[in-house]
């Protein structure tokens, strides 16, 4: 694909870090990634959930939901899959710029697509979250059926069945989603952002909103 060489980046006044001085957080992206069934799209609403309580600016960016509309003109295929994360990174990215805490749940299978992804941010904004659970938990919770049909041979390039799953190298997060409860996954990312600096250390309530300096 060929940039446009007539287009010139305009600079707001409005910048992310009044945003973030504004929101009372800093942005970020978590990009959740496991394979399907291992409870990304739980943990990503039940992180918003909790952040949202506390009064952060979330938006979840989730893998079905993009399909109906940004990323669906696109298939399965290991370049339509490719072409959906890098579709999802930069509204990420923009998401990030508006001061959000942005989060993805997506199998997102290939490292180079997720290291594709992470180059488009800053040291520290980029958090990959890798939701452990072996294959055999996820082909029995199989809420979708997709695993049963993908056995069938009426799914094609099924992740985990038909195409390679590339678990992270080296995630900032570990969240074993396959023997730990809920409330424990949502305590270990809420723990994660509190030490990275994304929200703040001090209260348990009311961490995010207000208008305050944000370094």
């Amino acid at each position: 694909m060929n940039k446009s060489t007539n287009t010139i980046w305009h600079h707001a006044t409005v910048t992310r870090t009044r945003r973030e001085q504004q929101n009372g957080h800093r942005a970020a992206v978590l990009w959740f990634t496991g394979l399907s069934g291992a409870g990304k799209s739980t943990l990503a609403h039940a992180v918003e959930e909790e952040l949202h309580r506390l009064g952060c600016r979330t938006f979840v960016l989730d893998g079905d939901n993009v399909r109906h509309g940004l990323c669906s003109d696109l298939g399965f295929s290991a370049e339509d899959r490719s072409e959906n994360i890098r579709r999802i990174a930069e509204t990420t990215k923009l998401l990030t710029e508006a001061g959000v805490i942005a989060m993805t749940a997506f199998i997102s299978p290939f490292r180079h697509d997720r290291e594709r992804a992470r180059s488009l941010f800053s040291d520290g904004d980029f958090i990959e979250i890798y939701c452990q659970a072996p294959l055999e938990l996820c082909e029995k919770r199989d809420v979708k059926g997709l695993y049963r049909r993908a056995r069938a041979g009426e799914v094609k390039d099924f992740t985990g069945i038909s195409s390679p799953y590339e678990p992270p190298l080296s995630p900032e997060l570990v969240v074993a989603t396959d023997n730990l409860p809920l409330e424990d996954c949502v305590a270990q990312v809420l723990s994660m952002l509190r030490f990275r600096g994304v929200i703040n250390q001090d209260n348990n309530e009311n961490q995010c909103g207000g208008r305050r300096h944000v370094s």
